[in-house]
């Protein structure tokens, strides 16, 4: 019998309150998949930073993943930290930090998220030297490609195998470029490398903006992937943090049923959000599920689940479960 030490120990420990929702949530995800859906996975804060794609990467590979919107930080973060992973610095008493400290890092070209700082040079700007070339290229060529497929073009020519510096297999956009998996990155634009493509536009190097793929063009994508598939298999909504990447694609539903005026147009099938807000008044990261019933979003015998709490601590044990590990 094949061992199960993660799935068994939550089984067994994970009985209420938050713990009992992420054994529920994960029970459910399986159910979804095993009666023939597909999960999308939206990606929010900082995860590729937090290096997520040590179980991320898995799902991607083993199919309990079909599709993903994440910020373009998160988009950059994975590149940054496969080439760039042994110049990172964790800074464990982040808390203690004053503002000279900050300062201090700063100074060396060291960007902290929370409490890792990541290498302008060794990450940032290796990576901008590298898209800057395809974004050119394109250019000249009136190509247009969203930003995803950008850096699938990168990693998948073998350009940075010699750079990498952790487990390929470690790196969910990796992954996901092997599978073709869509992407979808809204607000592109306010990320590291959305502001070298914006400088690279101001200087000309790039002559037509529209080279890279917009948000609003992302949307129409998600639309005709949705229109296609969802009648099909029922896709689910696993979604990690709050922000533009949850709000962004869960509004393909009633934009469809309202805007193009297609109500046949199947519900998300499932909903799960792993969230560290606060319920509260007019918080959209911290409104309950059931509101977003009342948006077109989900129905009313939706499974719907909200574990509030730490993703990095959850969305791996979630995920180990789904894998059966």
């Amino acid at each position: 019998m094949k061992q199960r030490p993660i799935s068994s120990f939550i089984d067994h420990h994970y009985r209420h309150f938050n713990a009992a929702t992420l054994r529920d949530a994960a029970r459910a995800y399986i159910r979804h998949l095993d009666d023939g859906g597909q999960m999308m996975v939206t990606l929010a804060g900082a995860m590729s930073t937090g290096e997520l794609g040590l179980s991320l990467a898995e799902m991607i590979r083993q199919d309990k993943v079909q599709i993903i919107t994440c910020t373009g930080a998160n988009l950059e973060e994975d590149v940054f930290n496969l080439v760039a992973h042994d110049y990172y610095e964790r800074i464990p008493h982040y808390r203690d930090l004053t503002p000279q400290d900050e300062q201090a890092l700063l100074d060396r070209h060291l960007n902290r998220v929370t409490d890792t700082c990541i290498p302008e040079e060794e990450a940032m700007r290796r990576i901008e030297r590298a898209v800057l070339e395809r974004w050119r290229k394109a250019d000249e060529a009136g190509d247009h490609f969203f930003p995803h497929e950008f850096l699938y073009q990168i990693l998948l020519s073998g350009d940075l195998e010699s750079e990498y510096q952790i487990d390929p297999k470690d790196s969910w956009l990796l992954a996901a470029a092997e599978k073709n998996l869509p992407i979808i990155v809204p607000g592109w634009e306010d990320s590291t490398l959305g502001n070298m493509y914006a400088a690279a536009c101001l200087r000309e190097e790039i002559r037509n903006v529209h080279t890279v793929r917009s948000g609003i063009e992302y949307m129409t994508m998600l639309s005709k992937w949705y229109i296609e598939e969802a009648p099909k298999r029922s896709v689910g909504f696993f979604q990690i943090g709050g922000g533009i990447a949850g709000d962004f694609p869960i509004c393909v539903v009633p934009m469809l049923h309202q805007d193009m005026q297609m109500p046949d147009v199947p519900l998300w099938g499932y909903f799960c959000q792993i969230s560290d807000s606060t319920t509260s008044y007019g918080s959209y990261s911290g409104a309950v599920p059931n509101e977003k019933i009342t948006w077109g979003k989900l129905g009313v015998d939706t499974p719907k689940f909200i574990i509030e709490s730490d993703a990095t601590i959850v969305a791996p044990l979630i995920f180990a479960y789904v894998l059966g590990q």
